[in-house]
């Protein structure tokens, strides 16, 4: 089982980012005994074991590389998907307006290839429990392997199931939608959030924004916010400070809400 956390020496099992001088990187586990090759050479997974963090090593060809313990945000980025995965942008804000927190219990619906479902069971602790709803095996058995691969697969429980006959748990702390409808299931947010719940979701287009505002009015939903986040990276060089010539801009909207007692 790989794993990641804050700690400065590598051991067998431990994920680990080799970055090359391009910053172009590869994320691997480390296993002994294995090699790990590039068009820049060999690089043995025993040379890596044992070593401290943020070391300088080199290919078998004398090439450089740095040996980085993985954040979350490239382990979402590497993470094997067969739907579009959310970004890093989104998911910061979603995990501050929805206080996914050590030990919060949270609901997902649409676990889909798991990136998000991989970020909460890291900010909730082993205090927190997730509870992934997915109707699609397919997608649930993916998000199990890439949730393995972190070694956190004690944080979540998969379910699989229409959430329109409801859902399993009562009293959660936080619960969010990525369904292309969830305007129909506001009725069931509401009996499975606490008083005063956070609610959010995240949606394409306007159209369905404007009937999940509808619906959230009705179940007497307060504080509603409905946010866009743009993102723009810079050349990090001194001799050409720039913006970078692509961005990522609209990826989808945010909507938040807090559930009130009836």
């Amino acid at each position: 089982m790989s794993r990641i956390g804050v700690y400065r020496i590598t051991k067998e099992g431990d994920l680990a980012l080799l970055m090359g001088q391009r910053k172009k990187y590869h994320l691997i586990p480390l296993i002994q005994d294995a090699e790990f090759q590039t068009h820049r050479g060999i690089i043995y997974h025993n040379d890596l074991i044992g070593k401290q963090w943020g070391s300088k090593i080199e290919s078998h060809k004398g090439n450089p590389f740095y040996l980085l313990q993985p954040g979350i945000q490239e382990i979402i980025h590497s993470t094997k998907r067969n739907t579009q995965i959310m970004y890093a942008k989104d998911i910061g804000y979603l995990l501050l307006k929805m206080n996914i927190i050590n030990g919060a219990s949270v609901i997902e619906a649409g676990t889909g290839s798991g990136s998000l479902t991989q970020v909460i069971a890291a900010m909730i602790g082993k205090e927190g429990h997730l509870y992934s709803y997915d109707s699609r095996e397919e997608m649930q058995n993916l998000a199990r392997k890439n949730l393995s691969r972190i070694g956190m697969d004690g944080r979540v429980t998969f379910i699989r199931k229409d959430i329109e006959e409801g859902f399993d748990q009562t009293n959660v702390h936080s619960l969010f939608l990525d369904l292309p409808n969830p305007y129909d299931y506001i009725s069931q947010v509401n009996e499975a959030l606490i008083p005063g719940g956070f609610f959010g979701c995240i949606l394409p287009t306007t159209n369905q924004i404007v009937k999940l505002l509808t619906a959230l009015r009705r179940y007497e939903f307060v504080n509603v916010e409905v946010t866009e986040i743009m993102l723009r990276h810079y050349q990090a060089e001194e001799r050409k400070l720039r913006p970078v010539d692509r961005m990522v801009a609209h990826t989808g909207y945010l909507i938040f809400s807090r559930s009130i007692q009836s």
